[in-house]
C-alpha cells in the first residue's frame, strides 16, 4: 500500500508540473512575445544617431534596448550582434529573430539589425523613426544579409 501510495504521490507531482510549471521553450516563447509587444510600444519614436533610450533610437541602440526590457544582453552594435545566436534560413524565421541588412555604400557587410515580427514584417528604427517595414519591399529585399536566432 505504501509503495502504492509513493507512486500516485510521484505520479500526481509529474502530472502537476507538466501543467503549471513553465519549460524553457515556453519561457522563450513568451520572452520573444514580451520582445515584441515593447518594440511595438515605441513605433514612431524618432530616429538618432547612437541612440538607445526612447528619445531617440538608431537601429542597433533600438535592438539593444529592447532587448534589455525582456533581460537579454547584447552588443551594442549591429556587427557585432550579427556574431550571436545561431543562423536561421530566411524561410525559417520566426518571430524575435534578428535580421540583418548591408545599407552602406561605403562598407560591405552588416549595417543595419531589425527584430522579426512575423508575417515577412520587421521592426526597426530607420531615419524615419521606428517603424514596421516588409522584408519583400524593394529596398530590404535587395540588402538583406542573414538572421539570427539567439
Amino acid at each position: 500500500m505504501k509503495k502504492w501510495l509513493t507512486l500516485v504521490s510521484v505520479a500526481f507531482i509529474v502530472l502537476f508540473s507538466c501543467f503549471f510549471v513553465s519549460t524553457p521553450s515556453s519561457d522563450a516563447a513568451a520572452n520573444k512575445t514580451r520582445l515584441i509587444a515593447e518594440a511595438k510600444k515605441l513605433v514612431g519614436t524618432p530616429y538618432r544617431y547612437g541612440g538607445t533610450t526612447p528619445k531617440g533610437f538608431d537601429c542597433s541602440g533600438f535592438v539593444y534596448y529592447t532587448h534589455k526590457k525582456v533581460g537579454v544582453t547584447l552588443p551594442r552594435a549591429s556587427k557585432e550582434m550579427y556574431k550571436k545566436g545561431k543562423y536561421v534560413h530566411k524561410s525559417k524565421l520566426q518571430p524575435g529573430d534578428l535580421v540583418f541588412f548591408d545599407t552602406s555604400k561605403q562598407t560591405k557587410g552588416v549595417s543595419h539589425v531589425a527584430i522579426y515580427i512575423g508575417n515577412n514584417q520587421v521592426i526597426h528604427a530607420v531615419s524615419r523613426g521606428v517603424k514596421i517595414d516588409s522584408l519583400n519591399s524593394s529596398y530590404w529585399k535587395t540588402r538583406y544579409v542573414g538572421a539570427k536566432r539567439l
